[in-house]
């Protein structure tokens, strides 16, 4: 009888507490007042495309999308993509992967374990299609909404057997020659332990150090390291639209090399509203991130001659979607649990070549498909 007690009050405690985890509950969500979508019509201009902007939501899924479409009334910006395709997410040691295995997977054409960086599973470096893009003369660039050494973003710069090794991962930015960087982690580059002041260094590179989207877009040429958060940047509802901003003044300075660019856009927080099992924070981060791929395939149906690529690495909160309204904007369903999930992740693409990431496959073949788009080959990083 005593030990029957104590496990309910161990019960309520935690329930009491908010340690009591949210799956399972189901959960209801309305957009108030939705957002304009507009047709958009890409008509390409050339066969391969100089420029190519990958587009990452992190932890989203086909439900995911379904449940911020009918929250925004039937309509969603990335719906104006002309192509489909399924990507498989597993890593080279786990059927559920972390971004750490899954960003390197598509940004160097490698499976790897989860944890490591940009290095396959023998923590061999790998070299990443931003990289390559610059070997051809190409600028690059990143712009996410998470601390720029979270693994996503990092994949693509840094080699690393541990995704947690912030410290190395910060240098090895500094080290390198990405052109345009903007997210968080101001704490990272300027109060360091072992006393470097890597914003000095990138300075000293001349790069150019803004603290604030409005300085940002005050920046008319140069290399850019804007760091606009100690950590990760805040809640949209409290970020505004940084995420749109800062990714349209990358294609702004990115552009203006005659060779083309690589650009990699993060939607960072949709995975950290799964992991919390908090509805709300997912669809006000989906609807942040598709207002952002409204704006780059505005500005790319116009160009003619960019390949925007939108995926994701994995999905997170295993988000069943039970119910809704398309009318009302109402949604509602139960998360499954508050990790990531095995199912393949959709792959929309949009300009030249954009056909050629139709079907199902692996996103390693991501990689691949992004580098013969450009016309560099497809042999770089191929396993043996």
């Amino acid at each position: 009888m005593k030990k029957r007690t104590l496990l309910s009050w161990t019960f309520c405690f935690l329930l009491l507490s908010g340690s009591f985890s949210c799956a399972h509950k189901l959960q209801t969500f309305r957009m108030p007042q939705p957002y304009a979508v507009e047709k958009i019509a890409g008509q390409a201009k050339q066969d391969k495309p100089k420029n190519i902007i990958l587009m990452v939501g992190d932890g989203m899924s086909l439900a995911t999308m379904v449940t911020a479409w009918t929250a925004n009334r039937g309509h969603l910006n990335i719906e104006n993509c002309q192509y489909v395709g399924l990507a498989k997410t597993t890593s080279a040691n786990r059927l559920i992967t972390d971004s750490a295995a899954s960003g390197t997977a598509f940004a160097t054409g490698r499976k790897t374990d989860n944890g490591h960086v940009g290095v396959d599973a023998d923590e061999k470096p790998q070299t990443s299609i931003l990289e390559i893009a610059k070997r051809h003369g190409l600028s690059a660039g990143l712009v996410v909404t998470c601390n720029i050494l979270d693994a996503t973003p990092a994949v693509f710069v840094a080699k690393k057997g541990d995704r947690h090794q912030w410290d190395d991962i910060a240098s090895q930015y500094v080290a390198g020659d990405v052109d345009f960087a903007c997210g968080g982690g101001w704490n990272n580059f300027k109060h360091r332990k072992d006393g470097r002041d890597l914003t000095a260094e990138l300075a000293a590179k001349g790069y150019l150090l803004p603290r604030t989207v409005g300085e940002l877009e005050k920046i008319d040429n140069g290399k850019v390291f804007a760091l606009l958060a100690d950590g990760d940047l805040p809640l949209p509802k409290e970020r505004g639209d940084v995420l749109p901003r800062a990714a349209m003044k990358a294609i702004e300075l990115l552009s203006r090399n005659d060779r083309g660019f690589f650009l990699m856009i993060e939607g960072s927080m949709i995975d950290d509203g799964g992991h919390d099992n908090q509805l709300g924070r997912m669809m006000d981060e989906v609807h942040d991130f598709d207002r952002t791929v409204g704006d780059v395939l505005q500005w790319a149906a116009e160009d003619g001659g960019t390949l925007v690529v939108v995926t994701a690495d994995h999905e997170t909160g295993g988000w069943t979607l039970l119910g809704g309204d398309i009318a009302s904007g109402r949604v509602k369903g139960k998360f499954a649990t508050d990790d990531h999930s095995g199912v393949m992740v959709p792959v929309y693409s949009f300009g030249p070549k954009a056909e050629t990431f139709t079907g199902i496959y692996e996103n390693t073949d991501l990689f691949f498909k992004m580098l013969a788009a450009y016309g560099f080959g497809d042999t770089l990083n191929r396993a043996p």
